[in-house]
């Protein structure tokens, strides 16, 4: 089975996104695996076997890719198949909600992130009145050292993304500390492309279920288990993004 796949969106630990990688390359020795810089080009990719997209971007620029399932996640915040994320701000912010941060500054990765964007704006309400405004950073890391640097007060932080900060990477939350937390929601959809066949999509949900298994490979990666899904289980995420 020939095709592109890649992990992009929790590499926080390159050696550990490596040893999954290559888990999937003994399942798929013609495979290849790839760090792509453009990943909208990668997921809309014809010859796309495995990867790792947003909810959000899944169910509004992707619609012609199939989803292979959700990884399970052991990060504070995760129940199953689903995630959250975290309100995160500075330490000096300790004991304060949400609600307070009416009038200050957000740092949001991207417009069509559903951890660091949507998801804040379903907790305000769709109330695009209230933060002062919203710094983009293109990434949840760049977000923290946003909020480090004074340049923004709150962020939302997906919670495995969180996680492994933690464990890899201190520094990120050095002077940060959470104030909240948003709604539950599916966790980033493993999605491959639409002529990807029935046969290779059941032997990728076969082949992920057992790396999942696989502590050695897993537990570095925070991943506890693996669930086949459909678009249908993502539906949710345009109704709570839609709502007014």
């Amino acid at each position: 089975m020939t095709g592109n796949f890649a992990f992009p969106m929790y590499d926080v630990n390159p050696a550990a996104t490596d040893a999954l990688a290559a888990a999937v390359l003994r399942r798929f020795p013609e495979a290849r695996f790839q760090r792509p810089a453009d990943l909208l080009s990668h997921w809309q990719d014809d010859n796309l076997l495995l990867s790792q997209t947003c909810g959000y971007p899944l169910m509004t620029a992707l619609d012609e890719v199939q989803v292979v399932g959700c990884f399970h996640y052991n990060a504070p915040g995760c129940e199953g198949r689903n995630y959250r994320s975290r309100l995160v701000a500075r330490q000096t912010e300790s004991g304060k909600t949400l609600h307070d941060f009416r009038g200050h500054v957000a740092a949001c990765n991207s417009p069509d992130s559903q951890s660091g964007y949507h998801a804040l704006r379903n907790s305000v309400g769709h109330d695009d009145a209230f933060f002062r405004s919203i710094v983009w950073t293109g990434s949840h890391r760049q977000s923290l050292n946003a909020l480090q640097n004074g340049t923004a007060d709150i962020a939302a932080i997906d919670c495995v993304s969180l996680a492994l900060f933690a464990r890899y990477q201190p520094q990120a939350l050095t002077g940060l500390t959470v104030v909240g937390e948003t709604a539950l929601t599916p966790g980033l959809p493993l999605i491959t492309s639409r002529h990807t066949s029935a046969q290779t999509l059941n032997a990728l949900r076969e082949g992920l279920a057992e790396i999942a298994g696989e502590a050695e490979i897993a537990a570095p990666l925070l991943i506890g288990g693996f669930s086949p899904a459909s678009r249908r289980d993502y539906e949710v995420i345009l109704k709570a993004s839609s709502c007014a």
